[in-house]
Order: structure tokens, then C-alpha cells, then sequence
């Protein structure tokens, strides 16, 4: 690859993982879009975004926690849940046709639905914190865990929606705690597909550091700078792109 192409792609990395990063998402699916878009080789898209993502994920996490928005008593028990089933997703090769048309219709169907109860509910975007249900979320830990190892994202696309609509969290609120739980996933997901991988690209150093600046860019406007109402709004938009990214490409 040329170097042109290394600073162009890595630049639009950078761009994603400001929006990504900014509702405490590592990016893995818009990666991945991207890296398609790019015509990438699929048996490297994978690493190569579950990497990026634990750098990403990784900082937002030091981030909202420092600012007091990750709820590590209710974020736990979700992780050690979710954690062993990422790995072995990590290690399943499934082909695309039998997961990504219905991973993709349910982050569509996703996103409007968050638009839509946005614009109807003060109380749908409110910044409360809340304690989470035990059963509930760690059974949705464990589910999207699976899911994030399989695909190759880390599952904040599908985590965060689900404790936003659900009303289990604020929307702060799980942003810090669909951070941890991407990083984690994220850690699991590429240790499991690292067995199927024989070299990490060497491009994937430049790209790690354009898109730990955009994190950074993108955890002070989800911390300090934006208003929860657009926070759901940005939200909505990165599942939306994640759900046409698996239902067309």
C-alpha cells in the first residue's frame, strides 16, 4: 500500500473515531466500512479493527470514568459476562450471509427508533444515572459479546441503544459504560481472532495514532461540550451507518 493511501484512509479513521468516540464508542463498524470501502483484504479488516478499537474504547473509558460516568458496580458484572463469549466469537468464522443481514436490519430499525423517541420524550434523553438490572443486562452482555467476537466490533453499537431505549441508563451514562465494555470485548474479540491471523499490517501503527487523536477530539465533546439531546442524535447516526455498513456492503 502505498503511503498516500496509508495517510488518506488513516485520516478518514481519524474522522470516524471522533464521531464514534464521542457517545464512548470504539468505532469498529464504521473501520470496517471504511477498510471495505478501501477494498482492504477481509482476513485483515478484522484485527485491524478490533485494534483500533481498543485504543479508541481504551481512552474513552480513562475519560468518562475520570468525569464519573462509568458505573464500574454495574459495568462489571456485564463484562465478565460478555467477555468469554467475545473470545470465542473471536475464533468462529460465520459467513456474512447469516449474520449481517439481520445484525444490520436490528441497528436500523435501532436508530429510527431512537430518532423517533428523541423527538417525542424529554424523559428519552435525560442524563439520570441508574442502577441496572442484573439479569437483564448481564443476559445482554453475554448475547452481544457473542456477537461483537463474531463480527468483529465491539458492541457498543448494539449495547448502547438497548440500555438508551430500555431506559436502564442515561444517555452519559452509557456512553461511559458502553466504553468499558467495547475496550474489554474489544481485548477478548482480538485475542480469539489473533488465532487465525499469522501478521498484524504494518500500517495499522499510523492509523492507531490518527485515530487515538480523534478520540481524544471526540471524548471532550461527549464529556464536556455537547448537550445529552445531540448525544442520543449522534448515537442514532453512528448505529444507523454500523446497520448499513452490514446490510450493504
Amino acid at each position: 500500500m502505498e503511503a498516500f493511501d496509508v495517510i488518506l484512509i488513516g485520516a478518514v479513521l481519524g474522522v470516524a473515531a471522533i464521531l464514534y468516540s464521542s457517545v464512548g464508542h470504539g468505532g469498529a463498524s464504521g473501520y470496517i466500512a471504511i477498510m471495505a470501502l478501501f477494498s482492504l483484504s477481509p482476513d485483515v479488516i478484522r484485527p485491524i479493527a478490533l485494534s483500533l478499537n481498543v485504543v479508541v474504547a481504551g481512552f474513552a473509558t480513562w475519560r468518562f470514568s475520570r468525569a464519573g460516568y462509568v458505573d464500574w458496580r454495574s459495568a462489571i458484572p456485564v463484562i465478565l459476562a460478555s467477555m468469554p463469549l467475545a473470545f470465542i466469537g473471536g475464533g468462529i468464522e460465520l459467513p456474512g450471509s447469516v449474520y449481517r443481514p439481520l445484525l444490520g436490519t436490528l441497528l436500523v430499525l435501532s436508530a429510527v427508533y431512537m430518532v423517533w423517541s428523541v423527538t417525542r420524550s424529554p424523559q428519552f434523553y435525560d442524563d439520570a444515572k441508574r442502577r441496572l438490572p442484573l439479569i437483564g443486562s448481564v443476559s445482554a452482555g453475554g448475547a452481544i459479546g457473542l456477537f461483537s467476537g463474531l463480527s468483529g466490533i465491539g458492541g457498543g453499537v448494539l449495547l448502547s441503544p438497548l440500555f438508551v431505549i430500555s431506559g436502564w441508563a442515561g444517555a452519559r451514562q452509557t456512553a461511559g459504560i458502553a466504553a468499558v465494555f467495547i475496550f474489554f470485548n474489544s481485548l477478548a474479540g482480538l485475542a480469539g481472532n489473533l488465532t487465525n491471523v499469522s501478521s498484524i499490517p504494518g500500517q495499522l501503527l499510523p492509523w492507531a495514532l490518527l485515530v487515538f487523536v480523534g478520540s481524544i477530539v471526540g471524548t471532550g465533546l461527549g464529556v464536556r461540550s455537547l448537550p445529552v439531546k445531540p448525544l442520543v442524535f449522534i448515537l442514532a447516526l453512528a448505529v444507523l451507518i454500523s446497520g448499513l455498513k452490514f446490510v450493504l456492503l
